[in-house]
């Protein structure tokens, strides 16, 4: 970032030239969203169909996930409209022509292109959507195999986690897209633009606070948690998550924490590694925001409709987010290819996303962590250790 901002401002013409290095990283980005998807769901679906002799512990917890995500992609949302951060920033000719062009179709068109024709093209295309109802789809299929599921739910699992090696092994290349990122920012825009970076930035902290003190606080008060105790005990793991950008870094140290807590084992080793897939909170509140940030920047006033809209679609992307740095890129990107919106907003988004995903990671931890121990409460399993 601090290369990249010298670079664009002392050599402007040198940062422009810089550009393809960002595009490379977003193009490679953008060629995991498919497979992952489809790895990730599939196995997930086919592998947690034995959820309903699980009980009604899996139920509950599903719908836990499902309303406080909402809720954080709903707050992100309210955010994002509230501050306009994109406002101000130019994004490259062509990206309004494209939404533009996006925003002719009417409802009954937009419910048909929700079902592929063809997986293959839809990939292609990087329509998302798609891509999820087919993996839907197909994962319903494989838990009704019998004897031959186990087969086709370790293929898929293999490719999820073949793709997770390949994501991590992009992300190495992310110092470079990130400093070509912001040196084609500055170098063409100057530094003004530093203004609307910071103001995103500024914007999605001040709605992790919120959603942590409208939402997560009085559900543990709703649950008679001991706040005091939660917030010490998932304090260590929430650090390990904010410093590695990496949730799943942090998963051991709270699942730990949250037994000693007082939550049962049986309870914390199902719920919690559930939620890396269903209640990733900061992610959510992160992906509604940035998909508006970009919207914003190209100049395109998107409707409450198109809003909620995004919102259902990320509701369903966003559950097969991985815990490992910079995977919400893959979901945004895929996002904002299935709305027809401009990916370099994403490119602009790389040179404070270091700084956003400490934050998404943290709270994805702490989401997670309270998720386990208001399902013990719920269930009457909680027993609050001494201390």
């Amino acid at each position: 970032m601090a290369v990249g901002l010298l670079v664009g401002w002392l050599f402007p013409e040198t940062g422009v030239y810089a550009r393809p290095l960002s595009q490379i990283f977003i193009r490679l980005v953008k060629a995991i969203i498919a497979p992952l998807l489809f790895g990730t769901l599939v196995a997930g679906i086919a592998g947690h169909a034995s959820l309903r002799t699980v009980g009604k512990i899996g139920l509950r917890s599903l719908i836990y996930f499902e309303v406080v995500t909402t809720l954080a992609l709903l707050i992100g949302l309210g955010f994002v409209n509230l501050t306009h951060p994109g406002v101000g920033i130019v994004l490259p000719a062509g990206a309004e022509a494209s939404v533009a062009a996006a925003k002719k179709q009417t409802l009954s068109e937009v419910l048909v292109h929700v079902f592929p024709q063809s997986f293959f093209q839809a990939a292609a295309e990087g329509e998302i959507l798609q891509v999820v109802v087919f993996s839907v789809l197909f994962g319903i299929a494989v838990s009704r195999l019998g004897e031959k599921k186990a087969l086709m739910v370790e293929l898929c699992e293999t490719l999820a986690a073949t793709m997770f090696k390949f994501t991590a092994l992009v992300m190495t290349f992310a110092p470079i897209g990130v400093g070509a990122a912001i040196a084609a920012t500055v170098g063409s825009q100057g530094l003004a633009v530093l203004k609307n970076l910071g103001a995103v930035l500024l914007t999605y902290y001040a709605s992790v606070a919120f959603f942590a003190a409208a939402v997560l606080f009085p559900v543990a008060l709703l649950f008679r948690l001991p706040v005091r105790r939660f917030v010490k005990a998932v304090k260590e793991p929430a650090l390990i998550a904010f410093s590695t950008t990496s949730s799943e870094a942090a998963l051991p140290k709270a699942m730990e924490a949250m037994e000693a807590l007082g939550a049962p084992r049986s309870i914390v080793a199902f719920v919690m590694p559930l939620g890396y897939s269903f209640n990733l909170d900061g992610s959510s509140l992160y992906l509604s925001l940035a998909s508006v940030f970009v919207a914003q920047a190209a100049g395109i006033d998107l409707s409450f409709g198109q809003q909620l809209l995004m919102v259902f679609t990320l509701m369903v992307t966003s559950k097969g987010v991985a815990g490992v740095p910079r995977a919400s890129l893959v979901i945004l990107a895929g996002t904002l290819a299935s709305f027809h919106l401009p990916a370099e907003g994403v490119a602009v988004l790389l040179a404070v996303d270091g700084l956003m995903d400490m934050a998404r990671s943290a709270l994805n931890v702490v989401g997670n962590a309270l998720a386990a121990a208001v399902m013990a409460r719920w269930e009457g399993q909680f027993k609050l250790a001494p201390e």
